[in-house]
């Protein structure tokens, strides 16, 4: 059985923008879609107050509604995918991680219901992103889409990336840009040394080279895909936020440490003009 897409839902206008777009994405990949909404339908039965008789039925025909209105948009843009629809138990997060196990790709909105307006990133897309066990979409309203921008460190590790790069990349037919952005090192420890001054051109030329070896081989393995190297000296979020302008889809790796998300993810998440994929190191 062909492992499903997830999109959370949560009956906000960002999950039916991430609804449409995974009902796209399911699509592409010949896969089915599963609507997953999370409630903690535990806490209507906390015993601090009398609970009205009500509750759980007016709960239960709330996610039927808007379950039912992210299925409709979701076969509007699908209409031969398979669409179900689940109602999880318990965070929203930690549901939608248990339930991404079983998946090809989960998909999110970048802000849900909750939370504070003036966030750039709600806290559930933040928490799948440092977490999710499959490659995560945080879907931003787009401005671009002429090509797959892959964020590439140029270092050893990065071959779940660079594939799901040039897979998204052949699905919709488009060229793929390897980005990679450099900063001058900073001191790591007090008494750490740095050169007070830096050969700009000499580095770039390393960094060039760096990022060369690292797509070495790829493009034998994916011939249809138009591949564009390049090098930028500048801080890696601003850089991969400035890309993604003319972009369908930025493509990065999920930080070291699950329990963090790194600050170069997190910026982007929260500025990039369109939707990013988080895909999770082996």
């Amino acid at each position: 059985m062909t492992e499903p897409v997830i999109v959370g839902v949560d009956g906000s206008d960002a999950s039916l923008e991430a609804t449409a777009w995974a009902a796209r994405e399911a699509a592409l990949r010949g896969a089915p879609l599963r609507l997953v909404h999370v409630t903690l339908r535990w806490a209507y039965d906390v015993p601090l107050v009398p609970q009205p008789a009500h509750w759980g039925p007016a709960a239960q025909a709330a996610c039927r509604q808007l379950l039912a209105r992210a299925t409709e948009r979701a076969r509007a843009e699908a209409p031969s995918t398979e669409v179900t629809t689940e109602v999880l138990d318990g965070a929203a997060a930690e549901a939608i991680t248990v339930a991404a196990r079983d998946a090809q790709l989960v998909v999110v909105g970048s802000r849900g219901r909750g939370g504070f307006a003036g966030l750039l990133l709600g806290s559930v897309s933040r928490d799948l992103a440092a977490r999710c066990p499959r490659p995560l979409v945080v879907v931003r309203p787009r401005q671009g889409g002429g090509e797959v921008v892959v964020g590439a460190t140029g270092e050893a590790g990065q071959e779940d990336v660079l594939r799901f790069a040039f897979e998204e990349a052949l699905l919709r037919r488009l060229p793929l840009r390897a980005v990679h952005a450099w900063t001058h090192p900073v001191a790591g420890f007090p008494g750490d040394m740095q050169p007070l001054v830096y050969d700009v051109a000499g580095i770039g030329r390393e960094e060039e080279r760096l990022l060369a070896e690292a797509l070495a081989g790829w493009r034998e393995e994916f011939p249809d895909v138009p591949l564009t190297e390049q090098v930028v000296h500048g801080h890696p979020a601003r850089v991969l936020a400035d890309a993604s302008a003319s972009a369908e889809l930025v493509v990065v790796g999920a930080p070291g440490r699950a329990a963090f998300l790194g600050s170069t993810v997190h910026s982007l998440l929260g500025h990039a003009h369109g939707p990013v994929a988080v895909v999770p190191r082996a």
